[in-house]
C-alpha cells in the first residue's frame, strides 16, 4: 500500500518549483521538446494518458452513464460555474506532468481557472498533501478558442520520488478544473469507462478541495481533457492504440482497466519497464474512411490530431473497419483506407501493427446483410494478413472466432444490459485474449531493439 503523502506537502513548499516550466499556449501540432532537465540527461514530454475527443456532449456511446440532467440541465449551456474532477490513470509516472485541454468541437471559447492535479485516494477524494495547482503561461486562468487545444505549464509532483515507485502502479490522478461562466456545448470523450465527478451548476470553484463532498454527480466520461504528458528520458517510447469501440473498451469492466490496450500495456511494462507508455485513442462508433456522427471524425481525418500530435509517439496498433462495413462500405474502400492510413503512419516514421477485424456475425437481425458484411470482413482480413505493408499483424479474428460458426467464441461473448447477446464486443476474457496476441517485440523501444540485435 502507498504510504501517507501528507508529510510531503510541507516538503513541497520547501522545494523550489521548476523554474523553467514549459510555456502554455501550445496548439495541437506542436512537437514534444527535448531538453536537459536539471543535469539528468536528455528528456522529453511523453504521453502518459490520452482520450480522443469525438464530438459534443451528449452525442456518443457512453457506458453506465448516470443521469446527468441535474449536472447539465442544458447541453447548449454546457457547464455553468461548476467544477470537474476527472480521474485518469497515467501509464508512465514522473515528477513533472502537464495536461492538455481541448475545445475542438466547441462553439464558443471556454475559460477554466483553479486547475489542479492530485493523487486520487478513493472516489472523488484526494490523498492529502498531493493536490498541485496547474498554470498556463504562469497564469491561473486559461481561455481556449473554438477548434483549439492547449497544454498547461509543467506541474511538479515531487511526491512521486518520495514514495516507493512501484506503489504508484495502477494509481490514478485527479484533474480538477473550474468552468468560468458557461462553457457552451462541451467537447468530450463519452466512453471513459472510468468514474469521474462533477459539482452542481453555479456552485463555484472546488478544485482545491481534498474531499469530494462538493462533487455529488458522477459520470463515466471525460470532458475537455484529452491528454496527460510526463517528462521522461528521451528514449522513452509511446504506443498509440487506435480504433473504434472495441479499442475504446465497450463491454470491459467499469473502472477495471481491462480493455485489450490495458492488457497490452501490462505486457509492455513487464518486458520494457518504464521505457514505454501506451495511450488509448479509440472512439466508439468510429470508422476508417467516413465521419460517423456520434462516432467522431474518420480515422484518416483524425490521425494528425489523435496520433501524430501525441508527445513521443513511436508506434500504432490499429483495429478498425467493422463500423464501415456495417454502414455498407465496400471491402475495397476499407482496404484503400487502411492502405492510406498505413502510408501516413509509416511516412511519419512510426511502426504499425495492423489488427484483423473481429467477427460481428449474428449482430444484425437481417441474415442477408449479416452474411454479406461478414463476407466483406473476410476480404479485408485476407488483405491485412497478406499485404506485407505492416510491421506486424495482430490476428484478433483468429484468436476470438469460433471456426464452427464464424461467430465470436461463446466464452468471449458480451451480453447487453437486456441480456441480448451482442455478437460484436468481446467481454473481459476476449479482450485479454486480444491483448496477448500483439507481438510486443515489434513495439520494443528503439535502443532496446538495437541491443537485441547485438
Amino acid at each position: 500500500m502507498i504510504k501517507s503523502l501528507a508529510p510531503f506537502a510541507s516538503l513541497a513548499r520547501r522545494r523550489s518549483l521548476w523554474a523553467a516550466a514549459v510555456l502554455a499556449g501550445v496548439i495541437l501540432n506542436a512537437p514534444a521538446a527535448v531538453a536537459d532537465e536539471g543535469g539528468h540527461g536528455k528528456q522529453k514530454w511523453i504521453a502518459s494518458w490520452a482520450a480522443s475527443a469525438h464530438g459534443l456532449y451528449p452525442s456518443g456511446t457512453a457506458v453506465a452513464q448516470p443521469d446527468l440532467e441535474f449536472a447539465f440541465p442544458s447541453a447548449d449551456t454546457g457547464a455553468n460555474d461548476q467544477t470537474f474532477r476527472l480521474i485518469v490513470r497515467p501509464n508512465l509516472w514522473g515528477e513533472r506532468f502537464r495536461v492538455r485541454f481541448s475545445n475542438f468541437f466547441g462553439t464558443k471559447a471556454v475559460t477554466f481557472d483553479d486547475v489542479f492535479l492530485g493523487l486520487q485516494a478513493s472516489a472523488g477524494a484526494l490523498v492529502p498533501g498531493t493536490n498541485r495547482r496547474v498554470t498556463f503561461g504562469g497564469a491561473g486562468t486559461v481561455t481556449i478558442p473554438t477548434g483549439q487545444s492547449i497544454f498547461s505549464d509543467a506541474v511538479e509532483l515531487e511526491f512521486v520520488d518520495d514514495v516507493e515507485r512501484f506503489s504508484l502502479e495502477g494509481r490514478k490522478l485527479a484533474v480538477s478544473f473550474h468552468v468560468v461562466g458557461t462553457s457552451g456545448p462541451m467537447t468530450w470523450h463519452s466512453k471513459g469507462m472510468q468514474t469521474s465527478y462533477i459539482t452542481n451548476p453555479v456552485t463555484g470553484s472546488h478544485g482545491n478541495d481534498e474531499g469530494d463532498a462538493a462533487f455529488p454527480n458522477s459520470t463515466t466520461s471525460w470532458y475537455f481533457l484529452d491528454a496527460l504528458d510526463v517528462m521522461a528520458p528521451a528514449d522513452t517510447f509511446v504506443v498509440a492504440t487506435f480504433g473504434d469501440s472495441i479499442t475504446d473498451g465497450t463491454a470491459s469492466t467499469l473502472n477495471g482497466d481491462d480493455r485489450w490496450p490495458d492488457d497490452l500495456f501490462r505486457r509492455l511494462r513487464a518486458a520494457f519497464g518504464s521505457r514505454v507508455s501506451l495511450v488509448n485513442e479509440g472512439i466508439g462508433g468510429n470508422r476508417v474512411v467516413s465521419d460517423a456522427g456520434a462516432g467522431g471524425p474518420s480515422a484518416l481525418s483524425r490521425l494528425q490530431r489523435d496520433v501524430f500530435n501525441l508527445s513521443g509517439v513511436g508506434a500504432v496498433v490499429w483495429l478498425e473497419g467493422i463500423n464501415d462495413l456495417s454502414a455498407g462500405t465496400s471491402a475495397s474502400d476499407v482496404i484503400a483506407g487502411i492502405q492510406k492510413g498505413a502510408q501516413q503512419i509509416h511516412g511519419r516514421g512510426l511502426r504499425l501493427i495492423q489488427a484483423t477485424i473481429t467477427s460481428a456475425l449474428g449482430n444484425n437481425p437481417d441474415p442477408v446483410f449479416d452474411g454479406d458484411r461478414d463476407s466483406r470482413r473476410k476480404v479485408v482480413n485476407a488483405f491485412i494478413r497478406s499485404a506485407g505493408i505492416f510491421d506486424s499483424v495482430a490476428d484478433f479474428d483468429r484468436v476470438t472466432v469460433d471456426p464452427s460458426t464464424g461467430q465470436m467464441r461463446a466464452e468471449f461473448l458480451h451480453n447487453s444490459t437486456t441480456n441480448v447477446v451482442d455478437h460484436l464486443h468481446p467481454n473481459r476474457a476476449g479482450y485479454l485474449k486480444m491483448g496477448g496476441e500483439v507481438d510486443i517485440s515489434v513495439l520494443a523501444p528503439p535502443s532496446r531493439k538495437r541491443s537485441d540485435r547485438d
